[in-house]
């Protein structure tokens, strides 16, 4: 696979009354074309800016994100424009999202106008009916409104916008967090169809590591503006290396009546503020193995073998 989308030393920091958010703190990574790189971490940890900053929506305070090799810091006008079709977004709330002054056959419209493709009007809407139906929607339902639908079929409309330019890179946002837990189960086999049928690559965002693991082949792990982890999926679920990722999973709720009793590491301390956040390491506050070395020094994302990332003076034993 090649390199599709690379960022490097992403910084964001917005400035507030009494001092500044370190939203997102010095975070690289890259995505394989058609591959999926799940990001989890609490809520308030910078995973929906960091989203933000790859598309280029929110500017970046220092870094870099390369897109199919361009540099998007480079690129302005048309030139960025005609790039930007190569990546979409699929937001969190599937309500908000959408125009309710608007029919669905015009949301999904919208940036086939934006960009001029398709002849005519008439052309266009045949495309949007496609798209309806390649996303479960039923093509005669191109003149209603969003209030007519339920959670689940606002979100394949959002879908189908995000599809409209035929991208090759789709954010996913937290896209199933407001659904229910069957409908969430349609909507990520949806996406996952999606992909093997268009070849796509996403960058899925969610706090549900069931969710993530279930779509995703590789996953990273944030805390506080910071990657604390990334590694193949079933490598990291099996053996984490960061405590932060290790008391993740041990908060995951298991179906399983017979475990019921079992006790379970719990996160003590305080929530620490990204408009303060600790020297160091930044998980160190909460952490049962921190030490000196973790309050004086700030730990860098090492490689520990088999694409296996994390970032901790003292990592567990695999």
């Amino acid at each position: 696979m090649s390199e599709l989308l690379r960022a490097e030393h992403l910084v964001k920091e917005f400035p507030v009354e009494g001092g500044v958010v370190h939203a997102v703190s010095d975070i690289s990574f890259a995505i394989q074309e058609g591959e999926t790189l799940g990001l989890v971490g609490e809520s308030g940890c910078g995973k929906s800016t960091l989203g933000k900053l790859v598309l280029d929506l929110i500017p970046l305070t220092s870094g870099k994100v390369f897109f199919d090799g361009r540099d998007l810091s480079t690129l302005r006008g048309e030139a960025l424009r005609t790039l930007r079709r190569g990546m979409q977004m699929i937001f969190q709330d599937p309500y908000a999202s959408l125009d309710p002054r608007m029919s669905v056959g015009r949301i999904i419209m919208e940036p086939l106008n934006a960009h001029r493709i398709g002849a005519n009007r008439a052309e266009r809407a045949d495309m949007v009916r496609a798209l309806m139906e390649q996303v479960g929607l039923r093509p005669e339902f191109y003149s209603r409104y969003p209030h007519q639908f339920s959670g689940g079929q606002r979100q394949r409309i959002g879908i189908a916008r995000a599809l409209a330019l035929n991208p090759r890179l789709i954010i996913c946002d937290e896209p199933v967090s407001a659904l229910d837990v069957s409908i969430q189960a349609q909507i990520l086999n949806l996406l996952g169809d999606l992909q093997r049928q268009r070849g796509l690559t996403y960058l899925f965002i969610s706090h549900d590591l069931n969710v993530v693991r279930y779509l995703s082949d590789r996953v990273m792990v944030m805390f506080l503006g910071q990657l604390c982890e990334m590694a193949p999926t079933e490598a990291l679920y099996a053996a984490p290396r960061h405590p932060y990722t290790r008391f993740l999973l041990d908060a995951v709720p298991q179906p399983d009546p017979s475990r019921r009793d079992e006790e379970r590491a719990l996160l003590t301390g305080e929530v620490s503020s990204p408009v303060n956040p600790p020297s160091g390491c930044r998980f160190r506050l909460r952490c049962p193995f921190a030490d000196e070395r973790c309050a004086g020094e700030k730990p860098e994302l090492k490689d520990l073998g088999d694409g296996h990332f994390c970032a901790c003076h003292h990592p567990l034993e695999s």
